[in-house]
């Protein structure tokens, strides 16, 4: 399909640079049943039904933002896919200041080496430290990987810290949050558990891929970056025992969604996984296992628009993003919510 099929105008101030407080007071576009409906996300766990079950990300975000220099030249890079023995991919800033066997001094005395340059201004780092070790020293030295969108007045002040971190967050990796568990909070939760809707995780490590433009014309010349994922047996059987059952699979974000989707078999079952995805779901995917997808409002011509239209119907989405403008919501990583259902025969 053409990508100007998914594009539409949002000005800069339907851009939220900061998340509602308390989290659960966004705002809700339900698209769940057959109009469009204006709520909250506090009227979430309302629309949902005993039996069913509630899949989110547990992934945490590292500070995976550095700045450094290669001699004088100033270096920013933000890792995004953790590959073997301490060496990282990034994307650079500016990526020709980086040749192969450069050593890029990062702040706090953090020294790597190019080993590879990629397509795209794709560079490969290796570290002096690897996995866990690696972890602790960035969240001593690095910063937290807020999206390019995300332009603040210097007067702001937002903890991002915290703020880019969702409750679920147990588990190292990611390098941008899955935002539609952003919006959830403790009371929300115990709502959903006395409604009778079961949860359970999974891990996806988003990678920063997921803000990367697509620039080809035509979808199908588009390349996805790979991400690691995790499905354990426990969470696959709850899973496929809810779905036996009748209840229906609601996934909190596209990551969670793609995973699943990565995963599930063409009947419908969900088997353990472990590995790498980067599944691209465009209108026409057969949706195997999620019925119901929470998720924020995504950029024109981004593979995230691509998979919500896929989910709900192009038209439909399209429509609805020009009602949400209208009503005044936030749009992208700290703005409001949609709930779509999945639509049979979308276009």
């Amino acid at each position: 399909m053409h990508v100007d099929l998914f594009d539409y105008d949002l000005p800069q101030r339907f851009i939220a640079t900061r998340p509602a407080e308390p989290r659960d007071s966004a705002r809700l576009l339900d698209l769940s049943g057959d109009g469009i409906v204006d709520r909250s996300v506090g009227d979430f766990p309302d629309l949902l039904r005993a039996g069913d079950i509630l899949v989110y990300n547990d992934t945490r975000v590292i500070p995976a933002r550095l700045v450094g220099r290669r001699g004088e030249a100033r270096i920013e890079a933000t890792l995004h896919k953790a590959e073997d023995n301490g060496t990282w991919a990034a994307f650079v800033r500016p990526a020709k200041r980086c040749r192969v066997g450069d050593k890029v001094l990062f702040e706090g005395e953090l020294e790597a080496e190019v080993i590879e340059k990629r397509d795209g201004g794709e560079t490969v780092f290796r570290f002096p430290e690897s996995g866990a070790a690696l972890i602790e020293t960035l969240k001593r030295v690095g910063s937290m990987p807020l999206p390019p969108y995300i332009k603040r007045d210097e007067a702001e002040s937002v903890d991002d810290d915290a703020s880019y971190q969702t409750m679920f967050a147990a588990r190292d990796g990611a390098v941008a949050a899955p935002t539609a568990g952003l919006h959830f909070t403790d009371r929300l939760i115990e709502r959903i558990d006395a409604a009778g809707v079961e949860r359970c995780a999974l891990t996806l490590h988003v990678g920063a891929g997921t803000f990367m433009p697509v620039k080809a014309e035509d979808t199908d010349d588009h390349k996805m970056h790979f991400e690691w994922g995790e499905i354990s047996a426990d969470a696959a059987e709850r899973i496929n025992r809810a779905r036996a059952s009748g209840g229906r699979v609601i996934a909190v974000g596209t990551t969670s969604l793609r995973l699943l989707e990565s995963a599930a078999r063409e009947d419908g079952t969900l088997p353990d996984f472990s590995g790498e995805t980067g599944l691209f779901i465009t209108p026409g995917y057969r949706f195997r296992i999620v019925d119901l997808l929470l998720t924020n409002f995504h950029l024109p011509k981004s593979t995230l628009l691509m998979l919500v239209s896929a989910l709900a119907g192009r038209e439909r989405i399209l429509d609805a993003y020009e009602h949400a403008k209208a009503e005044g919501y936030r749009f992208f990583s700290y703005g409001d919510a949609c709930l779509l259902k999945r639509s049979v025969g979308a276009t």
